[in-house]
């Protein structure tokens, strides 16, 4: 698996951080058109602690931040200025939740980009673990001025 950005690179893009930055590395880009993600799910993560004790499940709207981190990346390597800009969430459609993610997982999040803009984004994403998709949601960022 080759590495295109690892986290210092993403970082570099997104304003994320931990304990929020859900996205370790990218694997596969298509400027402007697609790009894949991979988070290594472990039970170190701080929403295990209660999200369940005794039968660790991975939130969905975990997963669908996670799948919009990764479209985040694709939209703001587009900005040359993009130190000023942020990304934030503006909807989520057809969002749907199949199977769950526990420790251990190898979450695969593949975006494909429906609409980017200089203000607007949409996007398909699609989060999997051995190539079953664990959620699925299109995806409408605004990228704002940063204050």
């Amino acid at each position: 698996m080759t590495v295109l950005l690892d986290s210092r690179a993403i970082q570099e893009i997104l304003p994320h951080r931990y304990p929020f930055l859900l996205v370790d590395k990218i694997i596969e880009l298509e400027p402007r058109t697609r790009i894949v993600g991979i988070k290594q799910v472990t039970i170190n993560e701080y929403f295990f602690q209660g999200h369940f004790p005794d039968a660790p499940v991975m939130p969905g709207v975990l997963q669908i931040e996670a799948l919009a981190q990764v479209g985040a990346i694709l939209a703001l390597r587009e900005f040359a200025d993009r130190d000023s800009k942020i990304p934030f969430f503006s909807g989520i459609e057809q969002a749907r939740f199949r199977r769950p993610v526990v420790p251990g997982d190898t979450l695969t999040l593949e975006v494909t980009a429906i609409r980017i803009g200089t203000k607007v984004q949409k996007m398909r994403g699609e989060a999997k673990v051995d190539g079953q998709i664990t959620a699925e949601a299109e995806i409408m960022s605004v990228i704002a001025e940063r204050k």
